[in-house]
């Protein structure tokens, strides 16, 4: 894994010198924040090696670096997922290439589905907490002592400070947020409405296939993380019809504009 890693990180430092300050993930039909980085170096997954190839609709494929709202940012276009068959090292090898460049600040969005009643399609909601039982874990295995310890504590994975922040963009933006507990599912299928009753019990507000694995890599890293949940549908069982993709780019498409906008301001004054 150090050698895969470090050959990522390399390739990038060939193309980008300057230090980088940030890193955001974009999530399902989020990609559009990522054309708003100026002076950009685009980076196509395939030219990166250990990086795989996007295969879901929304998910681009592309790494880009440039400028936004003063700091240098690095955002990824489409994410790799758990359920396309990757092993969670690699779902997760993007985090660790970010910490091995030295960014300290994560910014990790996703599309998911609403399961807590006030959580309606369009609604940006702030990551608070998460529950991942049911990711295998991106720790397993030998542990990567030049990152983080064995056993990492998982008390504050979504750093509270940086929820501070957004908060108080989103209301001078006069944005509407919300927080609430996201869980993982492994996926590709939707849940079913027994099990999104059994999520509900445990505690769980919104629910979708990926940023669990990501989180906690960047915990274990040190990185500092703001997750952003899209609610693009309400879940199985909660709304008439069947749940389907072409829904959730819709839903992402229509409230991408508000969510640019509280990522673009958070970005101006991370400090």
């Amino acid at each position: 894994m150090y050698r895969k890693i470090d050959e990522a990180v390399n390739t990038i430092k060939s193309k980008v010198r300057k230090p980088i300050d940030l890193a955001i993930i974009c999530g399902s039909g989020l990609g559009a924040l990522a054309d708003q980085i100026e002076d950009a170096i685009v980076l196509d997954y395939e030219q990166i090696p250990h990086f795989p190839v996007s295969t879901i609709p929304g998910h681009a494929g592309k790494l880009v670096i440039g400028t936004l709202e003063g700091k240098t940012v690095l955002a990824m276009k489409g994410r790799f997922h758990y359920y396309e068959g990757h092993p969670m090292e690699i779902v997760t090898l993007p985090v660790r290439v970010f910490a091995r460049l030295g960014i300290k600040y994560l910014i990790v969005t996703n599309a998911c589905g609403g399961i807590r009643d006030d959580l309606m399609p369009g609604q940006i909601t702030l990551i608070e907490d998460h529950i991942g039982f049911m990711a295998p874990s991106p720790l397993r295995g030998p542990n990567l002592d030049e990152f983080g310890p064995r056993f990492k504590d998982m008390s504050e994975v979504y750093s509270q400070s940086l929820r501070t922040l957004a908060k108080a963009c989103a209301k001078e933006l006069q944005i509407a947020l919300k927080e609430g507990i996201y869980c993982f599912f492994k996926g590709p299928m939707f849940e079913t409405p027994a099990e999104i009753r059994a999520l509900k019990t445990i505690g769980a507000d919104m629910v979708g296939m990926s940023t669990v694995p990501e989180a906690i890599v960047a915990r274990h890293c040190d990185m500092k993380v703001l997750g952003i949940s899209l609610i693009t549908n309400k879940a199985a069982g909660l709304s008439k019809g069947e749940l389907n993709h072409q829904e959730v780019m819709e839903a992402a498409d229509r409230a991408e504009t508000e969510l640019i906008a509280l990522v673009r301001a958070f970005v101006n004054k991370l400090q």
